[in-house]
């Protein structure tokens, strides 16, 4: 015996758009806030990754380490409910999901700005140095602006996955676009409406994203 047919009706989101669009909004907000926080901490990180100093590689090493290979929902988690603990003071939920976002891109960008500065031909050191450049200026003048055009594509990419990353603020209750469709969800009983709705919402934002970085990662391939 089959089971019955599923009644599907999206006509009550219509009645939440508004908190759905207040979502998304926070969603966004995120989204660029710990990306340019992400990229100040990658940058950062990535160029003081190049000293040979243990002293000064050694924590780096250990910051990236443990961000990347971690699962970020683990990391959202202990700093909402464990370090408080750990610190003995209160970590507002924006702040403990702004604090691991921003933490977590930065370990990747870090290692996207190390591998695109090492990424440049040691022709191109050999011959700065032997124009009696120092160190400093072999690296504004010389390395960087050739490694950034490297490290475009793979930021994009990154970027483009933070987005989807902030869904994961949902689980401490930040009111981001999924945790205002789990409300909607208590509220109504339609979870099959509500997160197909969800799940479009990110598509429809996301795909021209990604489309926009596959089209500057053609443009710089054919510059090259």
């Amino acid at each position: 015996m089959s089971a019955p047919a599923y009644d599907w009706d999206f006509s009550f989101l219509w009645h939440y758009r508004w908190l759905i669009l207040a979502g998304l909004g926070i969603t966004v907000a995120y989204t660029i806030g710990t990306i340019i926080l992400g990229l100040i901490i990658g940058v950062a990180a990535g160029l003081m990754r190049l000293s040979r100093r243990k002293l000064v590689n050694a924590p780096l090493i250990a910051y990236i380490e443990v961000f990347r290979c971690t699962p970020l929902l683990v990391q959202i988690i202990w700093f909402y409910y464990a370090l408080p603990v750990v610190l003995g003071i209160d970590i507002p939920a924006t702040l403990a999901a702004v604090l691991v976002l921003s933490l977590y891109t930065g370990a990747f960008y870090a290692e996207i700005v190390r591998g695109g500065v090492l990424s440049i031909e040691r022709g191109q050191w050999d011959a700065a140095r032997s124009l009696g450049l120092r160190n400093s200026q072999l690296m504004r003048h010389v390395i960087l602006p050739q490694a950034v055009r490297r490290m475009i594509p793979p930021f994009m990419n990154q970027s483009i996955i933070q987005l989807k990353n902030t869904s994961l603020v949902s689980t401490i209750a930040v009111a981001d676009l999924l945790y205002n469709g789990q409300m909607i969800t208590a509220a109504t009983y339609r979870p099959l409406e509500v997160y197909t709705m969800v799940a479009v919402v990110y598509f429809i934002v996301l795909f021209p994203l990604t489309l926009a970085a596959q089209s500057v990662e053609r443009r710089l391939a054919r510059a090259d």
